[in-house]
This record gives structure tokens, sequence and C-alpha cells, in this order.
């Protein structure tokens, strides 16, 4: 049987400022839940080479950043305190939507014997919609933690967690997922 894998994606300073407050929490009850089951912990973050060569200017999400943000000097792309990596936590970094965009996180998580990935992050319409996309095509059991997940627009997240997310996975509340946890 293949193993659980809780991927905390995107909790970065720039992202966490463009929601409520009551968010963070939440995203923190999903790691301490991951944690305590020891159900390993993967951080996956936006990060861009020194001067942007990995964005394409033609991209419409990623090619009108100012070349500073985003990089390993950004102080704003770093993951939030509170939600920061452990030790022997693997952080992966991404350069465009999906989680597994630009890097070998599907070659880690099979070396991992990873089959079910468990998905938290900013935000429900970009790398969580398409972390869960890919992750079903790629054949992993995807869950994903409504609470623990979150987007600048509240309609979108419900709409997506709601009817979207639902038919290509599961979706829980943290409090749900840690019960089957148990």
């Amino acid at each position: 049987m293949s193993r659980t894998a809780l991927l905390a994606m995107d909790l970065q300073l720039h992202h966490l400022g463009r929601l409520p407050a009551d968010y963070l929490p939440a995203a923190v009850r999903a790691l301490e839940t991951a944690r305590a089951a020891g159900v390993p912990v993967l951080h996956v973050v936006l990060r861009f080479r020194p001067g942007h060569v990995d964005a394409h200017p033609r991209n419409k999400t990623f090619g009108a950043l100012a070349p500073h943000l985003y990089t390993a000097d950004d102080p704003g792309a770093a993951i939030h305190p509170d939600a920061a990596p452990r030790e022997g936590e693997l952080v992966v970094h991404k350069n465009r939507v999906s989680a597994f965009a630009g890097n070998n996180l599907h070659q880690i998580l099979a070396a991992m014997d990873v089959g079910h990935l468990v998905l938290a992050g900013i935000a429900t319409g970009g790398i969580v919609l398409s972390t869960a996309l890919q992750a079903a095509d790629l054949d992993y059991r995807v869950t994903v933690l409504s609470d623990a997940c979150a987007d600048p627009d509240p309609e979108l997240h419900a709409a997506l967690v709601g009817k979207v997310l639902s038919r290509r996975g599961e979706v829980l509340t943290t409090d749900e997922w840690a019960r089957t946890l148990g």
C-alpha cells in the first residue's frame, strides 16, 4: 500500500497577504495534523531564477512580474514562519502554477512510495486546482483540504471545492481528514 503525503503549497508571505488573517491557522492545523499522524509533509513554493529567465514574457501569470519577485533574494517569497518546514521536510521549488512544474516532485514522491496526495495551499484557483488535476492524471489519489486551501475570491474557492475538485478526488475538512488517520 502506498503512502500519503501532505503538500503544503505556496504558503509564502506574498500569497498570504491577499487572504483574510483567519486562513493561516487553518493551514497550520493541517500541517500539525499530518505531523502528528506521521504523514510526510512536502512544501512547494514558487521560485524563479534571478532575472526571471525561467518566466516567459507571454505567460499571463508570471511574465509581467517584476524580476525581483519570487527569487531567492525576495523576502516576500519566504514561507510564513508559522508554516515553516521542520527538520526533514523537503522544500520543492516550482516555476509555474502546478506543484509539478519545473521540478522533480513526481520523482521524489515515487521514491517515497507516495500514492495519495493531500493538498493544502494558496490559491484554490491556482496551485490547488492545477496540482489536483495533474495529480489525478498521474494516477495519484487526491484529497483536497477545503479549509486549508483558500483563494482571494471566496466564491471561486467555494465553486472549485464544491463542484470541480470533488470530481477528481475527495474534498474534506482538516478535521474530517484527521478522523481518517486514526
